[in-house]
C-alpha cells in the first residue's frame, strides 16, 4: 500500500512537471506573440488605410497613364498658350514643386515636413473629396504658406468620361469644398493624368480656370528607389520648370520614395542657385478668381 502511494505520488508530480513546462512554453510563445502583435500595431498607418479613404476614380496613374495617350500637352499648351501652362519663364533660374492627389493623411504631412525643413514653397492640386476627408491637412497646407490648385473630386479620367457635364460637376463640387476650408476659389486647375481635348480645356476657361500641365515629370507614381525619382527630376530640369510629383496615392499606393527623393531633389537644387517658387508666382498669375 505504502509502495502505491509512493508511486502515485511520483506520476502525479511528474504530470505537474509536464503542465508547468507546457504553460512555461505556452506563456512563452504568447509573450512571442505579443510581441508580434506590438509589431503589427506599431506597423506604418500605411498598411491599414482609414476605412472610407477616398479612392481615385479613374485608377492609379500607373498603369492609367501608360494605358492611354490621349492629346499631347503640349498640343494644348500651343492651342490654348493664356489658358493652358506647362512652364514659366526661362528667363530667371526659378522652378515650381508641384503635388498632386492629395491630402492624403498617410503622406502629404510628411511633405509638408521635408518643405519646412527647406524652407521650400510648393503648389498642391487636391482632390475635393479628400479635402473633405482632411480638411486640417488642407489648413496645413494654407498656413505654411503654400498654394491650393483644383484636381477634380474624385480624379476621374475626363477624356474616357467625355462629358462637360462631367468635368463640371467635378470640378465645381471641388471648387466649393475648398472654398469652404480655405476662403478663396483657386485660379488653378490641373487635371488627372494631365488627360484633357479641346472642348475641356475651353469649358475650364470658362469658367475662369488656368490649366497647369509640367514640364519636368518625376514619375515618382512609378514607385521607383528615391534616387531614381531625384534623377528623373535633376538630369532634365530647367528654368522655369513645373515640377509634377504626388504627395497622395490610391489606398495601396505609397509615395514613401517621393518623400525620401526631396531631400535629394531640394538641396541639389538649392545648391545649384535654383530658387523655389508657388506656381503662381512662376507664371505672374493670380492663386484665386
Amino acid at each position: 500500500m505504502k509502495g502505491r502511494i509512493v508511486k502515485w505520488t511520483l506520476v502525479v508530480g511528474l504530470l505537474f512537471c509536464f503542465q508547468m513546462t507546457d504553460i512555461v512554453a505556452v506563456s512563452a510563445n504568447d509573450a512571442s506573440l505579443g510581441d508580434v502583435s506590438q509589431q503589427w500595431w506599431k506597423k506604418d498607418k500605411r498598411d491599414n488605410p482609414k476605412k472610407g479613404f477616398p479612392e481615385l476614380r479613374g485608377g492609379p496613374e500607373n498603369p492609367e497613364r501608360s494605358r492611354q495617350q490621349p492629346v499631347d500637352m503640349r498640343l494644348l499648351q500651343q492651342r490654348y498658350p493664356d489658358v493652358f501652362f506647362l512652364q514659366g519663364s526661362t528667363d530667371q533660374k526659378r522652378v515650381a514643386l508641384t503635388f498632386d492627389d492629395g491630402p492624403d493623411q498617410r503622406f502629404t504631412n510628411d511633405v509638408l515636413d521635408v518643405l519646412n525643413e527647406y524652407n521650400v514653397p510648393a503648389t498642391f492640386f487636391l482632390l475635393g473629396s479628400r479635402a473633405v476627408a482632411y480638411p486640417e491637412i488642407v489648413t496645413r497646407i494654407q498656413n505654411e504658406g503654400h498654394v491650393i490648385g483644383n484636381h477634380t473630386y474624385f480624379h476621374p479620367n475626363l477624356v474616357d468620361e467625355s462629358d462637360l457635364n462631367t468635368l463640371e460637376r467635378e470640378v465645381t463640387r471641388t471648387e466649393d469644398a475648398l472654398y469652404d476650408i480655405i476662403g478663396y476659389r483657386t485660379h488653378l486647375f490641373r487635371p488627372p493624368y494631365g488627360f484633357l481635348y479641346n472642348e475641356l480645356v475651353e469649358k475650364l476657361a470658362e469658367m475662369q480656370y488656368l490649366v497647369i500641365g509640367w514640364s519636368v515629370d518625376s514619375l515618382d507614381w512609378q514607385e521607383d528607389p528615391p534616387e531614381v525619382i531625384a534623377s528623373n527630376v535633376l538630369d532634365i530640369v530647367h528654368p522655369g520648370a513645373i515640377i509634377l510629383m504626388h504627395d497622395g496615392a490610391d489606398w495601396d499606393g505609397d509615395r514613401t520614395n517621393t518623400i525620401e527623393s526631396l531631400h535629394q531633389i531640394i538641396p541639389t537644387l538649392q545648391e545649384q542657385g535654383y530658387e523655389f517658387v508657388t506656381v503662381p508666382e512662376l507664371l505672374n498669375v493670380p492663386f484665386a478668381k
